[in-house]
């Protein structure tokens, strides 16, 4: 290489220097090609094309993504929609607005189920007796739901035999004393559910009944036989009875049409009072069962509060309502997933004493301050 006299060969050698370094820092940075020196327009063209093929990237990519979670929670709800719980009901009742039915109603309404949008519920009504119960449960098995709820001894027994297989929720006086289960801790098979605890009350409500009748010594006792606790309760009554000198007069009903023959035998046995046993179709006929002991002038011990709102002089039991209103929960446990078998039946830890001043007027009867003061609620 010359060099001038002036010097200007180093500054020619610096500067083919600084364009092979800027060719070769261009080729780095991906801006020009290795093989010659950088053309400053296609640095440009090529960075603003990279950069709009990342961008377009990341939006095809957040579209997928936002599409993927959007598919997911439309499928799920979708599944969820489709999933309608079938469910029956087997009562001795007569009308789908007693007391009963609207408290299990309230129970799935607090759970989140609305009848027919998640929910389908085949109601079975007995109409005062217990006699269609076999061919009820028949019926709501060839259905194949999901749960059989039966709202009484007489529809769990009849459910029983009728399935091995479906879960059964049973709402019952005394499932042990029924021959529904063995013990309440662990029930086995298909059937769970609530008791009542009727029989352990039995003593107790003759006992109310003796402070509430000035010297009561000879009761009559209106057995339901559609319970089968019954024959236990007997037990408890009659052991209470020798203790508190009182005599008994049995009388066994289990279809309405012998309820008023059985007042009008009562009637003639003067006794001072009557205290019933079980409940299931004297729960469903209430109103007429009242009627008769109004009609007869005499007080009577009944198995419910509801019993009492029909005209019944007193009662002392668990709020049989509350009963219902917590075996939608049950229910919802095993549409859940949960084994009747793994769920005891679960006791009542409240009960209450109710009565009725309305109908102490009419028998004119006068409740002792030492009753009235221990009553829950007074009807007046």
């Amino acid at each position: 290489m010359k060099v001038s006299p002036d010097g200007n060969g180093a500054d020619c050698f610096n500067s083919i220097a600084s364009r092979r370094l800027l060719n070769r820092r261009s080729s780095l940075n991906g801006w020009g090609s290795t093989r010659g020196p950088s053309n400053p327009r296609v640095k440009k063209r090529t960075g603003t094309r990279n950069g709009r093929q990342m961008m377009a990237s990341r939006l095809t990519l957040y579209i997928v993504v936002a599409l993927g979670t959007l598919l997911g929670s439309l499928g799920a709800e979708a599944q969820q929609a489709e999933r309608v719980a079938r469910i029956a009901f087997l009562s001795t009742t007569s009308s789908p607005d007693s007391p009963t039915t609207a408290a299990f109603r309230q129970g799935l309404l607090e759970l989140g189920y609305v009848e027919g949008r998640n929910i389908i519920i085949e109601w079975r009504w007995g109409a005062g007796t217990t006699e269609r119960f076999p061919e009820f449960a028949a019926e709501v098995v060839k259905l194949n739901v999901d749960v059989i709820v039966a709202a009484n001894d007489a529809a769990g027994r009849a459910a029983q035999q009728a399935t091995t297989r479906i879960p059964i929720v049973a709402i019952s006086s005394d499932p042990v004393g029924s021959g529904l289960v063995a013990t309440l801790a662990r029930p086995g098979g298909n059937l769970t559910g609530l008791t009542m605890q009727g029989t352990d009350l039995s003593a107790k409500r003759l006992q109310l009944l003796k402070e509430l009748v000035p010297n009561l010594s000879r009761v009559a006792l209106l057995v339901d036989t559609n319970d089968q606790s019954y024959r236990q309760a007997l037990k408890e009554i009659e052991i209470a009875a020798r203790t508190l000198g009182a005599q008994l007069r049995i009388h066994e009903v289990s279809n309405p049409s012998e309820l008023s023959g059985a007042f009008a035998i009562i009637a003639k046995e003067h006794v001072g009072a009557v205290l019933h046993i079980g409940g299931t179709m004297l729960y469903a006929n209430r109103a007429e069962v009242a009627e008769q002991a109004l009609k007869n002038r005499l007080p009577m011990m009944c198995g419910v509060r509801e019993n009492v709102d029909a005209g019944c002089l007193m009662s002392y039991s668990a709020s049989l309502t509350g009963r219902f209103r917590r075996a939608a929960y049950i229910v919802d446990q095993i549409l859940k997933g949960t084994k009747p078998a793994d769920l005891p039946i679960e006791q009542p830890t409240q009960f209450e004493l109710v009565l009725n001043l309305k109908t102490a007027r009419m028998l004119g009867l006068k409740i002792p301050q030492s009753v009235l003061g221990r009553a829950d609620e007074v009807i007046r």
